[in-house]
């Protein structure tokens, strides 16, 4: 049976749908196209940084220069080129289906600074946005990470009580002026936040505002500690 699905539904790539070995997969072109983080990183943002380090935690300048309300972060690809397709599919194109292989890719550069009883929790989003997108891509990326690695989900833990300002074309300020007091725990849910210890997922980091939001609420619900995970980061110049 499998072996017939194969040959009536052979594997794409995600990003193209040209023809790949494995599903959930990149072909070789995307793959070269899309800026996978490695190497030497910001402990806070996950940002990439020049040199190859030996195990020491450096921080890249705009997380010197900004206040991180969390201890460590990570990001899996450099948010241009075929990455920034990925997520925009994913975010407005209900492409869902992405979030598979995304969780894959965030799973690898989160483990360094992974506890061993974390729950990941996704940023959320206003219900007039999800009502016009009919799904939060963060809670969907939230939600594969723990399918993936086998850990907890909490997807209402932090609410969104009033619809902010989109952020494309505000200035860092204006963005982290926007985001005051945006996210908060749960009114009932919020409570198992308490103790444990928090990874915080959003598709896509640039300021840091949403994240900082969200850790905020965390920290106000009594998180033992609180990391953050983006599928992609802004850098500059890139």
């Amino acid at each position: 049976m499998q072996t017939a699905l194969s040959l009536l539904y052979p594997p794409q790539c995600v990003s193209c749908g040209d023809l790949v070995d494995t599903d959930f997969g990149l072909c070789g072109a995307c793959w070269r196209h899309t800026p996978f983080i490695e190497g030497l990183v910001c402990d806070l943002c996950g940002c990439p940084l020049p040199g190859e380090g030996d195990g020491e935690v450096v921080h890249c300048d705009d997380c010197m220069q900004t206040d991180r309300p969390w201890s460590h972060g990570r990001s899996a690809l450099i948010y241009k080129a075929n990455a920034r397709r990925i997520v925009l599919s994913l975010k407005h194109g209900d492409r869902t289906d992405l979030a598979r292989p995304a969780a894959g890719w965030m799973a690898r550069a989160v483990k360094p600074i992974l506890q061993e009883e974390a729950v990941f929790v996704p940023i959320p989003s206003h219900w007039t946005r999800l009502f016009q997108r009919r799904y939060n891509q963060a809670a969907e990326l939230a939600k594969a990470l723990s399918g993936r690695l086998g850990m907890g989900y909490m997807p209402d833990a932090l609410i969104r009580p009033r619809r902010t300002q989109v952020h494309d074309g505000l200035s860092s300020d204006d963005r982290f002026s926007n985001m005051q007091d945006a996210i908060r725990p749960h009114p009932k849910r919020g409570a198992l936040i308490a103790g444990r210890d928090i990874v915080l997922v959003d598709d896509v980091m640039t300021s840091g505002a949403t994240f900082t939001a969200a850790a905020r609420a965390c920290h106000t619900a009594d998180a033992r500690s609180v990391c953050v995970l983006s599928l992609a980061r802004v850098v500059k110049g890139g």
